[in-house]
């Protein structure tokens, strides 16, 4: 967390994390403790349903990320990742209990259910070297 907040100017955050795997449903919680507002977090339990088919516009726009953009000593730096597309799930939200979206700034989303819920196992991801992302425009 310090690595990436120093070196890439990344807004993470130090949190307690931890998942749960119980009767068909996976529980997620967490508890931000640096920086401020300490205390922070959320609880979220779904219950993972039917494998999705690939090519639902949605689900690829929101999942399908190979890179990020993060803004760092006055430059916008662009850090590629590798990985394969996620196996998307169905999913249905069977707990919500979230207060780091209003801790974000976005409290006029707090507190109503989300637009789409799916579910993966994951992926395994590697990153690549961080550029300018003006390079990346001339490419």
């Amino acid at each position: 967390v310090v690595g990436a907040r120093l070196a890439f100017g990344l807004p993470y955050c130090w949190a307690q994390m931890r998942i749960l795997h119980t009767d068909g449903q996976v529980e997620y919680s967490t508890r931000r403790r640096w920086p401020q507002p300490r205390g922070v977090g959320g609880r979220l339990v779904v219950r993972p349903g039917a494998v999705r088919q690939p090519g639902d516009p949605l689900a690829d726009f929101l999942t399908a990320r190979w890179g990020l953009h993060t803004r760092c000593l006055g430059r916008t730096l662009y850090v590629p990742n590798r990985h394969e597309v996620w196996p998307l799930h169905d999913a249905t939200l069977v707990e919500l209990d979230d207060t780091l979206v209003a801790a974000a700034g976005l409290s006029f989303l707090a507190g109503r259910p989300p637009d789409s819920v799916l579910w993966s196992p994951g992926v395994q991801t590697t990153f690549g070297v961080p550029f300018d992302a003006r390079r990346r425009l001339h490419a």
